[in-house]
């Protein structure tokens, strides 16, 4: 018998519409994320459950409160892999870095990237930093290709998205925090993300995990299908620019 009530769409449960999480704290003992390699290997499996097979980890370069550097990053990056191996977690694991763009930010040619010369930054989610557009674009002439973390965050764009249109008009990639659309940043923030959704500003997301409550939360909002009704169709370019 004819229908006019369509079926509805199968109810998605993973983020295997995203694969690659290209900014998260998951090194051990770095910065304000995993504390230790027994908690990010935890943290890396339920990712993994979830459907996330590519890793690269982030923490944060910021001076006042974690001056980390290669020397810094790369053992805890060696002591997850060794731990990877030895619990036959098959996961792709790397690491960059999540830039603090301040007074102390220094220009290098060898930053540590996502992948490609794809560098991730931030700012204070209190004030715009002064000279922005200025290190976006000695970035650029650099090579590298800016990617700013999370903008839905930045309390000073709330209330002027114009220079959200500037910073893509510039040639900026945004990320888009998975956690922001279910208002686990405030009200404001899921403001924000919306209106970067509705008019296609975003490039890229990630879970931008720290810890247990992080992963609760985005477990919750998976499994029960709502994230993916929510941003799963959107053309994040995760897997494009990052496979």
């Amino acid at each position: 018998m004819f229908s006019f009530f369509k079926p509805k769409p199968p109810l998605v449960t993973d983020l295997g519409w995203l694969g690659i999480d290209l900014h998260s704290h998951l090194l051990p003992g770095v910065d304000d994320g995993s504390p230790d390699v027994a908690t990010s290997i935890s943290l890396i499996k339920a990712l993994h459950e979830l459907g996330i097979y590519k890793f690269i980890c982030t923490p944060h370069i910021f001076k006042e409160l974690y001056p980390n550097t290669a020397e810094t990053i790369m053992p805890a990056l060696a002591a997850i892999e060794t731990a990877l191996k030895q619990n036959d977690i098959q996961v792709e694991v790397s690491a960059a870095a999540e830039y603090m763009i301040d007074h102390d930010f220094q220009l290098a040619n060898d930053l540590l990237c996502v992948a490609s010369k794809h560098i991730l930054i931030e700012m204070s989610y209190l004030n715009e930093t002064p000279n922005i557009e200025q290190v976006i674009f000695d970035l650029q002439i650099k090579g590298y290709i800016v990617i700013l973390a999370h903008p839905e965050r930045y309390n000073f764009y709330h209330n002027d998205h114009q220079r959200y249109h500037r910073l893509k008009d510039m040639g900026c990639l945004f990320q888009l925090n998975l956690l922001a659309v279910t208002g686990y940043y405030g009200k404001e923030v899921k403001q924000a993300a919306a209106y970067l959704l509705k008019n296609k500003l975003y490039d890229l997301a990630a879970t931008d995990l720290h810890h247990e409550k992080h992963l609760k939360v985005l477990q919750q909002v998976v499994k029960t299908g709502d994230l993916f009704h929510l941003i799963g169709q959107y053309p994040f370019k995760n897997k494009q620019l990052f496979s």
